[in-house]
């Protein structure tokens, strides 16, 4: 298999397993999915802060609906991606995902924000216990410390409202496709071209790289070193998908052969020995790799 193929089944990989999960397995008829607890950061608190002032700020954190993101202007960062959040005496008390369950407090302060990240152990009714508060503040404008992590910031809550329209308690696979192409689009022409897809690319790459506790430099590299990769990677995507060959992926080609599960098929005819189908797809893949080049 070649580098390029590689990269293109890596690609599509990326944005398949939320339509794997628009259908969830074992549900059959007059089965209900449980619904998960509800987790909700209210708008008003969505959205990037900044510790310090805003011509040299010391830390970023960024909060979408499920999510929060901290990242210091030196030192590694944070992902903290919740399952359950509840009010408790004035402050949101936010569970993430990990084995620690680690808990983060936010609370409005007029026009600021407060956060605490108390101690795993504290209890419930102790909180925050003796953690410190942080104050974070709105810019009117993006410091140029952070520009670089703009993209992920922005995946943050795209990658929500795909688990939404595409998790198990999502909908159909034509709608997780539809919001594919709408978290997608930057164009508003309702198709996703390849410079649309390598932007998302780059975007879950930033929020690996974030999860994996990497520092601002390198998560912010995700954005520029990785372009070359994320281009190469929307753009063999595109062409593979790219039925009607405008250069762009419609929902209706995102969703092909996957929001409709039909065989059709012909009465007529006898089944061919297997091993003349296998010869024919070699040939098929033969010619693939003479497209793509030669193997590494």
């Amino acid at each position: 298999m070649t580098r390029f193929r590689r990269l293109a089944f890596a690609a599509i990989a990326l944005l398949m397993p939320f339509a794997a999960h628009s259908q969830p397995q074992g549900q059959g008829q007059g089965q209900t999915q449980a619904q998960p607890p509800a987790v909700s950061i209210p708008e008003n608190l969505r959205g990037a802060w900044f510790e310090g002032e805003c011509a040299a700020p010391t830390a970023l954190l960024a909060l979408s609906a499920r999510a929060a993101a901290r990242i210091p202007a030196e030192g590694t960062g944070r992902l903290l991606r919740f399952t359950e959040s509840h009010n408790q005496s004035g402050w949101i008390v936010a569970t993430a995902r990990g084995a620690e369950a680690p808990r983060l407090m936010l609370r409005s302060a007029g026009g600021a924000l407060e956060t605490a990240e108390p101690a795993n152990k504290t209890r419930d009714d102790r909180l925050p216990g003796d953690a410190p508060v942080t104050t974070w503040r709105r810019c009117p404008a993006t410091p140029m410390t952070f520009a670089a992590q703009g993209e992920g910031i922005a995946f943050l809550g795209v990658v929500e409202v795909l688990e939404a329209a595409c998790g198990p308690t999502g909908g159909s696979v034509p709608a997780c496709a539809a919001a594919l192409v709408r978290v997608g689009d930057v164009s508003g022409d309702n198709l996703i071209s390849p410079a649309e897809l390598a932007r998302l690319f780059r975007g879950a790459a930033w929020l690996l790289s974030l999860n994996a506790g990497a520092s601002p430099e390198i998560s912010g590299l995700t954005n520029s070193a990785g372009v070359v990769t994320g281009v190469l990677a929307a753009r063999l995507t595109v062409e593979s998908l790219d039925y009607d060959g405008d250069g762009r992926l419609s929902a209706r080609e995102l969703a092909q052969d996957r929001g409709t599960l039909a065989t059709g098929g012909d009465p007529r005819g006898r089944p061919l020995a297997l091993e003349r189908i296998s010869e024919g797809a070699a040939l098929l893949r033969g010619i693939a790799e003479g497209l793509f080049g030669g193997e590494d």
